[in-house]
Order: structure tokens, then C-alpha cells, then sequence
């Protein structure tokens, strides 16, 4: 087998449960929203002591996973080496897709609750929605939902529903940072 050929396989895969898991590639619209969140954090924590990773960066963990998050935020330098992370980050994001929903949702979301991860956020692009879970007491809760409706489906609403919609919310990690789905779900594709 060709080296080149070696290092493509073992990019794409993790370690969920012990067993390695093929991960297939990402739709267009999987590309854009990890790239859209890592453009947002990058530029907001510029110069700090956090540092966000993209997609495509490799987390170990102590129980002998490994894992691909579609973006991550590390807070502890001593946390990042050559070949990733190891150890919890601060901030994990999963971008849904129909081969890997179960997993974050269920097996990884559960290892990073038990792990420490701060906050995790699940985003799912059919229905241009976060879901943002806080740790608290150990356990994962879910602070909220938030979804980018389209100017039809705004139209739609009552004026007080309209007011309801949430447009934006903060990360719970930076006091004074505000994160606009519009930004999040910036050119995704809805058909």
C-alpha cells in the first residue's frame, strides 16, 4: 500500500468504543458549517489563551478513544501537541450527519459528559439548528435550541413568535461572546 495512501486512511478514521469507525466524507454543507463555527471562534479568540481547531483534528482521550470533532476549543496549551489534542477540551462541536447522528448523540456525547467537555454542541443541518449542552454537576444539560428560520417561515409566525425567535446566543465560555446563527449556517444549501 502506497504511504500516502496509509495516512489517508488512518485521517479518516476514530476510535469510538474500541473499534475503529470508517468516517465517510462530508456534504458541502457538513464543510461549511465546521468551517463557519472554526472562522468564528478563530477570529473572536485571536491572540488569547484559548485556541480553536478545525475539523479534521484528532482528540485523544484517556480511555483510549480517538476522536475527529468537526471543531473544538482547547483552553490548556499543554493539552496540544503534534498530532492533536489530548485530553478534554473546553468546547466540543459535532456537525450531524446520517452515518454519525447515533454516535454523537449518544456514545461520543455520553464520553465527553463523562470526560469534563464544558460544553458540547450538536448541530444538525437539515434543520439549520443548534442544540448546546452545559455540564453541570457531571451531567450534560441542554441550555437550548436554536434555529435559523428562513424569511418564509418568518413571514409565517405571529408577530409574537417572530419576537420569540431567537437569532443569536452566547457561548457560556466567554462572557461577552455573542454567536449569530445566521453566521453558523452562512451559505448552506437547503435542498
Amino acid at each position: 500500500m502506497n504511504g500516502n495512501l496509509a495516512y489517508q486512511l488512518e485521517a479518516e478514521e476514530e476510535i469510538i468504543g474500541g473499534k475503529i469507525v470508517m468516517m465517510a466524507s462530508p456534504t458541502l454543507n457538513h464543510i461549511f458549517i465546521a468551517g463557519n463555527i472554526y472562522t468564528i471562534f478563530n477570529h473572536y479568540l485571536r491572540g488569547g489563551r484559548c485556541t480553536p481547531l478545525p475539523d479534521g483534528a484528532a482528540l485523544f482521550l484517556d480511555n483510549g478513544e480517538k476522536y475527529k470533532p468537526d471543531m473544538m476549543v482547547v483552553c490548556d496549551p499543554e493539552k496540544l501537541r503534534k498530532k492533536g489534542v489530548y485530553g478534554v477540551p473546553d468546547l466540543v462541536v459535532e456537525v450531524l450527519s446520517p452515518g454519525t447522528a447515533r454516535n454523537d448523540r449518544g456514545y461520543k456525547k455520553d464520553i465527553y459528559e463523562k470526560n469534563g467537555v464544558r460544553e458540547y454542541w450538536i448541530v444538525d443541518p437539515a434543520n439549520r439548528a443548534v442544540e448546546q449542552y452545559i455540564l453541570e454537576n457531571g451531567h450534560f444539560i441542554l441550555r437550548d435550541v436554536y434555529t435559523l428560520y428562513s424569511s418564509g417561515e418568518l413571514d409565517d409566525m405571529t408577530e409574537e413568535e417572530r419576537a420569540a425567535a431567537v437569532m443569536d446566543f452566547k457561548c457560556t465560555l466567554f462572557d461577552d461572546f455573542t454567536i449569530y446563527l445566521k453566521d453558523i449556517f452562512y451559505r448552506v444549501m437547503t435542498d
